[in-house]
């Protein structure tokens, strides 16, 4: 508790408001007097673990995030922007970020009783966490300003100059995640600390990112290559340290309440049951509906022999069969969709993200007792969830009140990195394959990929066999998790993927339409109440959620954000985005 207090303590002391000039406020703490000892230093960068959301309420990195072909709303989620918005967080907020940063950086040479070594470690953790901030930035708006100092109001090249291009910027961030790698000696076998194995992780993803970006997007093939080989380097020093290695259980890495010792673990959000809590099993278990899996990445998961929807020789069907049980609704025991059978078939993964019982308005499902949910698509969100929550369903059922831990990093997602990262480079080896994906496959008993993979016809990303798996894999490993999807999408130039009207599997949820002459009992004048009764289905069966024909269309001015008007009215020549 007092690690928490002062923890808060000083992540306020100099939290700044949202523009790049703000300074911290005039109180008793100043820089001078405060940054004094390596133990404070420490606990002034222990905020900025704090400000990674994990799991949260309502929002977060898992689940909440449906602007994606994995999940849908009802209504289906819009573009994060439509139209120019006044002001915005996606814009000011890493700029406060930034600053706290170089706080630290500008503070850090000043501390007398620390050796070079330990400044260089502090220096390289603020100077990692400036990179993410700014990879942040980069991600939503292209050209952005790369800030490296306190600003003050002689900076007028950052304050009112035009923005810098997005190339320039993510070298500068090259150049901080490199220095973070190379310097950060501090707590080497933390799981919950900023250290070299995050800084690694750090620079796999975000190099990745720009690798695939300058490939599919921007067409320079030699700015893909240098990124996309930083990507590989990163991955291959974190999978030969043999600090890490996948958790036996793939659910285990997200339902657990203790991931202290998950070896698969590089840097996790821990939360303290009555301290800190989240409440994202409460949104996937409770009265608020269910944001569930769509068809289209239903689709996507092989079938038990290794191979996809279109070339399996098992068993296609996706209907479910009838089963009496009692949902919690009250009224007793009453007929259900369970797709056991269905998802019995497929890569078990599915099995620990899909309930088996389907999920919908007048059918709903009490997992493990208590609320009874309902699903958008039908599918109920299985991953976060644990019987062993169900013996405390006061802190199961509560909006804050969860305490299970989040991953922020983990091995699987760095072995995915460096598949794709091999892949993209064309130079993906079976040798490859089996020290990465193959290793996730053998998690969960799937059948090995192999770079001669054939064809699967629902490949419409244009791309090589290998690849389209590849990505597939990614697809299958990371459900609900970051919202990785969306960004996926972004660097391989295939936003386009989320429209609706091109894609209506995006709108599409279980198969119900079988099921519409199923009784769930009478009403008061005897007449039968039928099982798809308060559900929306289309004519082939499926549960639809475009709710009165809403769409989401694409627009390529979508790859990048909107600069926020007040920004622009702050300084005249920052420039406005592509299209808005």
């Amino acid at each position: 508790m007092k690690k928490l207090a002062l923890l808060l303590v000083t992540g306020l002391m100099f939290a700044s408001c949202s523009d790049l000039l703000d300074t911290e406020p005039y109180d008793k703490f100043t820089k001078q007097n405060y940054f004094t000892s390596e133990t404070n230093v420490e606990l002034f960068a222990n905020y900025f673990y704090n400000t990674f959301t994990g799991y949260g309420s309502g929002s977060g990195d898992y689940y909440f995030n449906t602007l994606n072909d994995d999940q849908a709303s009802t209504g289906i989620t819009k573009w994060s922007f439509t139209s120019v918005p006044g002001t915005s967080g996606n814009w000011n907020t890493p700029y406060v970020e930034i600053r706290r940063a170089n706080t630290l950086i500008a503070a850090v040479p000043g501390v007398e009783s620390m050796s070079d070594a330990a400044k260089n470690n502090w220096i390289g953790i603020g100077r990692l966490y400036r990179a993410w901030q700014h990879y942040k930035l980069v991600r939503a708006y292209g050209d952005c300003y790369y800030v490296d100092k306190e600003l003050d109001s002689s900076d007028e090249d950052i304050l009112y100059g035009p923005r810098q291009p997005r190339n320039d910027v993510m070298d500068k961030i090259l150049e901080d995640l490199d220095f973070a790698v190379n310097n950060i000696t501090a707590n080497d076998g933390s799981r919950t600390a900023f250290n070299k194995w995050v800084a690694l992780a750090m620079k796999a993803e975000i190099c990745l990112y720009e690798g695939c970006y300058n490939k599919y997007v921007a067409k320079d093939a030699t700015r893909a290559n240098k990124y996309l080989t930083e990507a590989k380097n990163a991955c291959q020093t974190i999978m030969s340290s043999g600090k890490f290695s996948l958790n036996a259980d793939y659910k285990g890495n997200f339902d657990d309440d203790d991931l202290s010792g998950n070896t698969e673990m590089i840097l996790y959000k821990h939360y303290v049951q009555g301290v800190m809590g989240h409440g994202t099993i409460d949104y996937t278990c409770g009265s608020t509906q269910v944001n569930g899996m769509t068809k289209d990445a239903f689709d996507s998961y092989l079938f038990l022999d290794g191979k996809p929807l279109a070339t399996t020789s098992m068993d296609k069907s996706d209907k479910g069969k009838i089963v009496v049980l009692d949902d919690n609704s009250g009224y007793g025991e009453a007929p259900h969709i369970d797709i056991t059978d269905v998802l019995a078939k497929r890569d078990p993964r599915l099995s620990a993200q899909v309930d088996p019982i389907l999920q919908f308005p007048g059918s709903g499902f009490a997992r493990y007792g208590g609320s009874q949910s309902t699903a958008s698509t039908g599918y109920g969100v299985l991953l976060f969830d644990n019987v062993k929550y169900a013996k405390d369903n006061a802190s199961r059922q509560s909006t804050n009140g969860n305490y299970s831990d989040a991953p922020i990093f983990w091995y699987a997602e760095i072995l995915l990195n460096y598949a794709e990262a091999c892949a993209e480079l064309g130079s993906l080896t079976d040798a490859d394959l089996n020290k990465s994906i193959n290793l996730l496959r053998d998690r969960v008993g799937m059948p090995h990929l192999t770079t001669a993979v054939g064809a699967d016809p629902a490949n419409n990303m244009g791309v090589s066999n290998i690849i389209w798996e590849v990505r597939r894999e990614r697809r299958v490993e990371m459900m609900y998790c970051m919202n990785d999807r969306y960004f996926s999408l972004l660097r391989w130039n295939q936003l386009d993927k989320l429209d609706t009207q091109k894609y209506p599997n995006l709108s599409r949820g279980a198969f119900v339409g079988d099921f519409k002459d199923v009784e769930v009992g009478k009403d008061s004048e005897g007449k039968p109440i039928y099982l798809l009764r308060n559900v929306d289905y289309d004519t082939d069966g499926y549960i639809n959620c475009k709710n009165n024909g809403a769409e989401r269309i694409y627009d390529p001015k979508y790859l990048l954000f909107p600069i926020p008007n007040d920004q622009i009215t702050l300084n005249k020549q920052i420039g406005q985005n592509p299209g808005w």
